[in-house]
């Protein structure tokens, strides 16, 4: 575990420097991380949480430098748990604790000093819930394969340099620059003496013997064997005010000791180094009142290798960030070994900077991401380096003051990946508010016709096409005020006869549906107005209904710009100089266009709108329902696509006309409507009903108009 004084578990992420006045390329979108060059990422300190750091920056394709100032950078200690939180990231990298000896914890017991059993829990029930296993696993093993994973040729990205017997003598976060006891100055993003000048390290009181005892040893001892016999347990003998925790780990073939007693028993003087070896007469002094088994079993560690070290402890640093700076681990939060979640809380700390930075992070966005995974993982880790402090307690007339498995669904049921993609993805969707949204929200703003995934403004409208079969007709005004939907749309003219037209465009070279398109045909009312409540009134041509051909732009246009959007499949005829359109829903067609003796016209006599009107743009009426009050309305309200604010204007290529009656010849359109039945159209039967009373004069116009560029509807709006 990386620890703060030795200027360990540092990261600091930076992108290439390039010379005054070179292009920058940026990101598009804060939804999008499209820097073209990897990070430069310096880590100070090749710990659990260093390497970690190491493995899961590596796999987003930056470049790593791990500075250890050890020789070999091998880690000290003896075990560690890896409960179900750390597990879980770690099988995520491809790292699998049971591939090198790592135990399952499948039993707890507690007991008093003198080795009566006061608590005998099974742990495999309780595990069962936790999506990955509560490993029991040698430190040193973890650590050998994380530096493997890092370092190693094989596997994602391009492997991270160990620089061994590298001390770092000082480091500045704003000129990224790293400096080295040889002289060697580093360039990148560092960590600031600032930083640590405001920490204050002390004693928690508390001190631990450690040691490691082969299982065998005891097993051959028939003292000592009832204690080791079953596998995969974890035993705790409490003192009033010191333990022993022992538990197994290499394939149950070791069994690790941790030995916590009150630290003026085994560090008396300041001189004491906080990690110093042991004198194991000491140890059975401290320990002397423990069950005579236990300490038989403890005299079978070899003597040479016990250590004892200070548990230190330390005050809430105000931040763990500075510029390009970030501390993890050991060296933003100490814990105390009550709760094993030292590793895994530097683990965790791993996997949210590999979340934050990923592959195409811009140098730029380096600090900002840094503020943002102190922020995500702030909270969590202090809560449990305070559950681990009072899990530490001494007992009280020989009781707990807590339940140490009280803390286990806090601890256990969280996934660091998991939560902290999405306060990134949240965080990033924070930064851009205005783009589309749409149901269901959960999985973030939707792409459609006026932005990509990433809420960027398309900008193909010019490449995509369209063919428009349009009729216009003299109707009744009396009867198409019926499908106003209140008295605030009015005709602008009182005469009793006025226009309509059913218009059918087909769509093509949509690129936000892939290169594909659809088609659309709807009910255009002409010369109507909107009375706004001030008096003043708004000219356009009224849409009561648009059939559409495809999902995907029925529930965008009816969410995003409140057009009155149905399905239904358009057909399309082509055959020398005509044209037929059809309507209809599963096999039952209640309208038929057709367009006949077709000549080809002069692009520039085409208006470019619906009929060829001279007005503002389109009206509809937005209504959204409330959920559960049928016939309340959460949101209703007057909508308006304004076409002199459409972008992109049409281009029209070609225009074909037919003839209508009042040139003396055979009107070459014809439109038939259809409301058939309830069991024909069991969904749209009185829209389609209501259709097809409405009344045709006489055919005014029909035209075929093709062209490319075709407007997102962005214009639309409110009308009040």
């Amino acid at each position: 575990m990386e620890r703060i004084k030795n200027f360990s578990g540092s990261l600091n992420g930076t992108g290439t420097r390039t010379s005054s006045g070179a292009n920058k390329v940026g990101p598009t979108s804060p939804l999008v991380d499209d820097h073209p060059a990897p990070l430069k990422v310096i880590i100070i300190g090749a710990g659990i949480g260093g390497l970690s750091a190491a493995v899961g920056l590596r796999k987003n394709g930056h470049q790593v430098d791990l500075y250890e100032q050890s020789r070999f950078a091998n880690e000290t200690g003896a075990a560690v748990h890896l409960a179900p939180n750390a597990n879980g990231l770690l099988r995520r990298w491809g790292i699998f604790a049971e591939d090198f000896g790592a135990t399952l914890a499948c039993y707890m017991e507690e007991r008093t000093e003198e080795g009566d059993k006061v608590k005998d829990i099974d742990l495999r029930g309780m595990n069962a819930q936790w999506q990955h296993p509560w490993h029991l696993c040698h430190r040193v093993n973890l650590h050998e394969k994380l530096k493997k994973v890092a370092t190693g040729e094989d596997g994602v990205g391009t492997p991270a340099r160990l620089h061994t017997s590298s001390k770092i003598v000082s480091v500045d976060p704003e000129k990224g620059q790293v400096s080295l006891a040889d002289g060697t100055i580093v360039t990148g993003d560092s960590k600031s003496r600032s930083v640590i000048k405001e920490t204050k390290l002390f004693g928690s009181g508390k001190a631990a013997f450690r040691f490691l005892i082969p299982r065998q040893a005891g097993l051959d001892d028939p003292i000592t064997r009832p204690l080791v016999e079953r596998g995969n347990n974890l035993v705790i003998w409490y003192g009033a005010d010191r333990r022993i925790v022992m538990y197994p780990c290499n394939d149950n073939n070791l069994l690790n000791f941790n030995c916590i007693h009150p630290e003026s028993e085994s560090h008396a003087t300041a001189s004491d180094e906080w990690n110093k070896e042991a004198d194991f007469d000491q140890f059975l002094k401290v320990y002397e009142n423990f069950d005579p088994a236990l300490l038989a079993l403890a005299k079978k560690a070899d003597r040479s290798g016990i250590r004892v070290w200070q548990l230190m402890d330390m005050e809430k640093l105000p931040t763990w960030t500075k510029g390009k700076l970030a501390l993890l681990g050991d060296a933003a939060h100490p814990f105390t070994p009550h709760q094993g979640q030292g590793a895994g809380q530097a683990i965790e700390d791993a996997a949210t900077i590999s979340v934050v930075l990923p592959r195409g992070t811009s140098p730029d966005a380096v600090s900002d991401r840094l503020k943002l995974y102190e922020k995500i993982r702030y909270d969590r880790a202090h809560q449990i380096q305070e559950y681990s402090r009072q899990a530490g307690k001494d007992w009280i007339d020989g009781k707990p003051q807590i339940d140490m498995m009280s803390y286990t669904a806090y601890n256990f049921g969280h996934d660091e990946f998991d939560n902290s993609e999405n306060i990134f993805k949240r965080s990033r969707w924070s930064q851009k508010p205005n783009m589309y949204w749409r149901m269901p929200v959960a999985f973030g703003p939707f792409p459609g016709p006026r932005q990509d995934a990433y809420g960027r403004s398309l900008q193909e409208g010019l490449q995509r096409t369209f063919s428009t079969v349009s009729v216009k007709f003299k109707t009744s005004r009396t009867y198409l005020e019926t499908l106003f939907p209140n008295s605030s749309f009015r005709f602008k003219s009182p005469s009793s006869v006025c226009q309509a037209s059913i218009s059918m465009t087909e769509l093509d070279n949509m690129a936000w549906l892939g290169g594909n398109g659809y088609r659309h045909i709807g009910l255009y009312v002409h010369g109507v107005e909107y009375a706004r409540k001030d008096g003043s009134t708004i000219v356009g041509t009224y849409l009561p209904v648009l059939f559409e051909s495809l999902t995907d732009p029925i529930v965008s246009g009816r969410e995003e710009l409140g057009m009155p959007k149905l399905f239904c499949d358009v057909d399309v005829h082509r055959r020398g100089g005509s044209v037929r359109v059809g309507a209809s829903w599963r096999g039952a067609k209640f309208l038929d266009l057709a367009v006949t003796d077709l000549k080809e016209d002069d692009p520039a006599s085409e208006a470019g709108t619906i009929g060829g009107e001279d007005d503002h743009g389109i009206l509809a009426w937005r209504y959204i329902p409330a959920v559960g009050q049928p016939g309340v309305a959460d949101a209703e309200y007057a909508v308006v696509v304004p076409h002199a604010e459409e972008e992109p204007k049409a281009t029209v290529k070609q225009v074909w006309r037919a003839p209508v009656a009042a040139q003396g010849k055979k009107a070459g359109a014809k439109i038939e409507m259809d409301g058939l039945d309830w069991e024909a159209l069991p969904t749209l039967h009185h829209v389609a009903a209501a259709l097809a009373k409405v009344p045709i004069y006489v055919i005014v116009g029909a035209k075929v108009v093709e062209g490319t560029g075709v407007p997102d509807v962005s214009a639309a709006r409110r009308i009040e």
